[in-house]
């Protein structure tokens, strides 16, 4: 028995090289992009950000006139959506108010304009 297995080495060895080629996904060959391994709920959010997209509303939303002709939009995907406005920049009171489909409201204390939009997740 050992000397069959020692057979079978001698003739892996004979063979050819002792390594073997490691296929890799990543472009050029080096260490895979955060992209090209992500996958999931991960991908799902890379892949749209790479568009300036946001499917999750994580980012911290655009700065806007805050008007009522250009509100501050707040994707909801219902029809009533709570917001919390933090009128000055140093305050630390965050004042609670309830946005409601289809009209533009404001802050009852600073008055900025929100307006609530349908907002669709992608999966």
């Amino acid at each position: 028995m050992a000397s069959r297995l020692l057979r079978g080495v001698q003739a892996l060895r004979a063979s050819g090289p002792a390594w073997v080629a490691v296929c890799s996904m990543a472009t050029g060959g080096g260490i895979p992009s955060d992209e090209e391994q992500a996958t999931g709920l991960e991908r799902e959010i890379m892949m749209p950000s790479r568009h300036d997209l946001d499917p999750y509303n994580m980012l911290a939303p655009k700065a806007v006139p805050e008007t009522k002709e250009e509100p501050n939009l707040v994707p909801s995907t219902t029809d009533k959506q709570i917001v919390g406005s933090i009128c000055e920049e140093d305050n630390s009171a965050v004042i609670w108010f309830w946005l409601h489909k289809g009209e533009t409201q404001h802050c009852p204390n600073c008055g900025t304009c929100y307006k609530l939009v349908p907002h669709q997740f992608s999966h």
